[in-house]
């Protein structure tokens, strides 16, 4: 398949709710204006969803992750929860905001390179844009928000142990990408699997305040396969993410009852 020149990742902008935060805008902007990132993101999709037949992990994933990372960045600070980058270097919520949206947008950078071990490669591409994107901050706060970023950005592996409340929020965030539109590439081509079908079965994810604990999660399906999604795949990202006290998980059926997804699967033989 021929790459157009022009595509929609390179004209793609990131859109967020900046809420009066300054060195948010300030980042955004650089980031909206990078080449560099803009293609990446190109080149990422290209392995992604041309080559490995995966679902998208371009501009579109890191939007909905870095909103969905933004909103419960803030439901935690409205709780009273201290953000590690001001408990750990007096550093504002501003701050640990810009931590949050650069490692949600950046995370996944390493697939331009390759799937297996990607957020390793994310960090050795990071760690050079970074210095174009946070030139704007002095060299001691450039040091230390950069690396709170790279620390997110490892901590979202399989098995990650995120040691900040910044990271936890990347990685649970990350994971809350899961609506039916996300899987439309291998469900559409007819990859019939536990993944396919239990992404498919997940119509919305609802973030908001809860009335127990900080952040209520409400996660609407229309087949109980999305059962999968949430306790098979969000559990492992919840759980060890330092944000396990603060979450509450509802899956809800929709009214309509179960979406026929399988109309038949059946078994090859292994030659």
């Amino acid at each position: 398949m021929v790459t157009k020149l022009k595509s929609k990742e390179e004209s793609f902008d990131i859109h967020l709710p900046l809420n009066g935060n300054a060195l948010l805008e300030k980042t955004l902007y650089n980031i909206n204006l990078n080449v560099e990132i803009r293609t990446l993101w190109k080149v990422i999709n290209v392995n992604a969803i041309e080559r490995l037949g995966m679902s998208d992990h371009g501009p579109v994933h890191f939007q909905i992750v870095a909103n969905i990372a933004l909103r419960l960045a803030r439901l935690l600070q409205d709780a009273g929860v201290k953000m590690s980058i001001t408990k750990n270097y007096d550093l504002s919520d501003d701050y640990a905001e810009v931590v949050v949206l650069c490692a949600s947008l950046f995370h996944d950078l390493g697939m331009s390179i390759e799937r297996e071990g990607h957020e390793t490669f994310s960090l050795i591409l990071a760690n050079n844009i970074l210095r174009e994107t946070l030139s704007f901050l002095p060299l001691k706060e450039k040091t230390i928000v950069a690396s709170e970023i790279l620390h997110a950005i490892i901590s979202h592996r399989a098995g990650g142990r995120p040691l900040t409340i910044e990271a936890g929020i990347v990685r649970v965030a990350d994971a809350l990408d899961m609506s039916e539109g996300r899987s439309r590439i291998p469900y559409e081509a007819g990859e019939v699997n536990i993944h396919s079908v239990s992404a498919a079965a997940i119509d919305k994810v609802e973030i908001r305040k809860g009335k127990e604990k900080p952040i209520l999660v409400n996660i609407m399906m229309n087949n109980s396969a999305g059962i999968f999604q949430i306790d098979d795949l969000l559990k492992s990202k919840v759980k060890g993410s330092g944000l396990e006290k603060f979450i509450d998980v509802i899956a809800t059926m929709s009214e309509k009852g179960e979406k026929k997804l399988i109309d038949k699967l059946s078994f090859k033989e292994e030659v």
